[in-house]
Order: C-alpha cells, then structure tokens, then sequence
C-alpha cells in the first residue's frame, strides 16, 4: 500500500498554547510522492525499513501505530511490516505521520479489528498532529487548532505541483522553537479563499498564502531560499511555497507541460514530485490496488 506525502498551501501560526503546542491554521493537499508499505504474518511485531537511517524501534511512528491498536485493542496478533521509504526525511511533508496512518489502517484491516475511523482517528492524534489528516485520504483538507480539526473541502486542486527537496534535512522542532512571532495572531479565511480558487482557478489567489516558518528557515538555510528563488525565477511558477516546517519546497503551474519539463530540470539536482491536477491519494491507491 503507498504512504502519501502532502504539501501545505498555506501555513499560518496563530498561537502558542501553555502546553507548549501551537495552535495553526493550514490547507493539506496530497502530492504523488509516497512510501510503500507491506505487511505480513509474523507470530510477534517486526519492522525493517529500506533507509538505513530510519530507526525501527519503538521510537519509530509506525511501531508506535501498530502498538497504539494492540493497546487499545488487546490483541496479541503480530505483524511484519517492511517500509519502503521514499519520501525525504525532514522535508516537511509529513512522511512519517503518512507511514503511521497507512499502518493503522492496514492492520486495523490485517488484524481484522473492524475499528471505526473514529478510533482511529483518536488513536492518530496520540501518534502525531498531522496522522488524522492522512487518515481521511482526502483531496483538500483545511485544518486548525494543533493541526487535528479537520475540515474536508471535498475540493482538488486544480493546477500541476512540482515539489523538490533541497537535500537540507530540518527539525519541525528547531522550527519552532526558533519561531519568532508575536501571538496571538489571524491568519486570513484559508478556507474560503481555497474554495474561491478551486472555483475559480483563478491562481492569483494563492498570493495570500504564506508559510510562516519560510523567514525562520530562509535565515538558517540559505539552500531552501534558493530552491523557492528558481522555481520562481528560473522556472517561472504561478507560485512557490515552502512546505510545513520545511525544507521541501513546491511550485504551482497553470499548464501541465510546463510542470513536466520543470520536473525534468529540477530533478538533475534535487529529489523531485509532479502531481497532476486533482490529485486523489484515495483514487491512486485504488489504482495500485
């Protein structure tokens, strides 16, 4: 099964709560990038993952899913889960919290433990923020509060995204901590403005869409400035943003073959994702299905 990444069309940080989070304000929108996931029969819980550098321990979202079901559940099942891993680390594209969420689902079917999507749900908020989202299979999805109340817009975006990785790993973490915003703020009415322009098409709209983390990183990591800089100049996007925390960073184009031949250039130096406009994650796993 395949583990979507997503990109942020807009990320807006309006509080800092007592607890230490932040509250946000953000659009989620799938890309076709993706790590695959297998699972097998195995007496006890196993994982393995094709990057050496990813720990498969209990540290490990997907060990933690799985142990999240086997707590809530009490079951004593096992299972050999391999992770194919192909989404950057560190990108801000939720790589991670997609894994978890993929494994919640395919043991919750695997193990036969029929769990409604609101337990799973519940479960995912304790795993990670962003783990609800990828468990709606959703097109656009607008969310606030800590990233977990989350509203389907039952809307695709309508234009071609090239997403690339400037090879800079970043810690959602750092980001935050380095922050420097005075709260608390408003972010603009995203999800009307992302309705409009799923309406409209009209691509100008994403002018208003910031990503709050970009001064903080552009400071700190000259190289994601710089990719933002080429798609804008170089590759002539309708847009360009930075994704979550960073560092990955995606360009808008209104015309399919301009994203193609963008991509193509892109991809000599930087670990590259086209995704076609109105994108399904749910519909391209049915595909591969």
């Amino acid at each position: 099964m395949k583990a979507f990444a997503k990109i942020n069309l807009a990320l807006f940080i309006t509080n800092r709560l007592p607890n230490g989070y932040h509250t946000l304000e953000t659009v989620f929108a799938p890309i076709n990038w993706f790590d695959e996931l297998e699972v097998q029969a195995s007496d006890r819980l196993e994982l393995t993952c094709s990057n050496p550098d990813i720990p498969t321990d209990e540290t490990n979202l997907c060990w933690k899913a799985a142990q999240a079901l086997q707590r809530y559940t009490g079951t004593k099942d096992g299972a050999k889960i391999h992770l194919e891993k192909h989404i950057p680390v560190g990108a801000g594209l939720g790589g991670g919290s997609s894994d978890a969420a993929l494994t919640l689902r395919a043991l919750n079917s695997f193990w036969q433990l029929d769990l409604p999507d609101s337990v799973l749900h519940e479960l995912g908020v304790s795993i990670g923020a962003d783990v609800p989202y990828f468990l709606m299979q959703s097109e656009l999805v607008y969310a606030t509060g800590i990233g977990d109340n989350l509203t389907d817009l039952q809307v695709a975006f309508p234009a071609t995204l090239v997403t690339a990785y400037p090879n800079v790993p970043i810690s959602t973490a750092w980001a935050y901590k380095n922050l420097k915003l005075n709260f608390p703020r408003r972010a603009p009415d995203l999800k009307a403005l992302t309705l409009n322009l799923c309406a409209s098409h009209d691509l100008e709209i994403l002018r208003k869409f910031e990503n709050d983390f970009e001064p903080t990183v552009f400071a700190a990591y000259p190289a994601v400035k710089k990719l933002k800089e080429i798609l804008y100049f170089d590759c002539r996007s309708d847009f360009a943003l930075m994704s979550g925390s960073g560092s990955a960073v995606f360009g808008v184009f209104e015309h399919l073959s301009r994203a193609q031949d963008v991509a193509r250039q892109l991809s000599s130096d930087y670990a590259v994702s086209l995704t076609p406009p109105f994108f399904s994650p749910k519909t391209a796993q049915d595909k591969a299905d």
